[in-house]
């Protein structure tokens, strides 16, 4: 797979970093995606949002239409997500979303993913293979350290060492990408006002 070559990796960077709302199984058969453009870790520049379904299949589509159709898609450089999982088991594939998009991914998680686990709790939903494929496409999970702590990452389109300085100059207030981290904020928000149930 091609990847995208940056000379630098300028400090006001346009990352778009996107997260999902909280829900309910029971009461809701979608969730809100929130996608926050941010410069670099420095500045927020714009945000948009998409719905998809609980332990669908439609969150690559659904983020490819939400970045194409955006005034920001021009500007930006990479993505970057908060694990490959959305709305339960709705998985991204993120070489399919580059590929589509022609922007680098980043899939950022705290802890560690435990795959036998996770592939373990697909047995349960249909369309087992295909969302297998997608965390297979997902690549090698990186450890990257970032003020004293770990992160975990999984790329496409981007050299390990490139998105490991776009992950060090976004984390400007803690040890997450400020662009992720409002998204979560935001998503947050949104679950908590409109409780989530359509």
């Amino acid at each position: 797979m091609r990847t995208v070559k940056f000379r630098q990796i300028k400090q006001e960077i346009r990352i778009l970093g996107i997260d999902d709302s909280s829900f309910s199984p029971r009461k809701t058969k979608s969730a809100t995606l929130v996608g926050i453009v941010f410069r670099g870790g420095l500045w927020l520049d714009g945000a948009m949002k998409a719905r998809v379904k609980v332990d669908g299949l439609d969150a690559t589509d659904k983020i490819v239409d939400m970045i194409k159709s955006s005034p920001h898609y021009e500007q930006l450089r990479v993505v970057m997500l908060n694990g490959i999982t959305f709305a339960g088991f709705n998985i991204v594939n993120i070489k399919k979303l580059f590929e589509s998009t022609g922007l680098p991914v980043i899939a950022i998680t705290r802890e560690k993913p435990n795959l036998e686990d996770v592939k373990n709790a697909l047995t349960n939903l249909p369309n087992q293979e295909e969302r297998w494929k997608s965390i297979q496409d997902a690549g090698e999970i990186i450890r990257i350290r970032v003020r004293d702590s770990d992160l975990y990452m999984q790329t496409a389109g981007i050299s390990e060492q490139d998105a490991e300085d776009v992950v060090r100059v976004s984390c400007t207030r803690g040890n997450l990408p400020e662009s992720l981290r409002v998204a979560h904020i935001v998503a947050s928000g949104l679950a908590r006002t409109s409780g989530n149930t359509y």
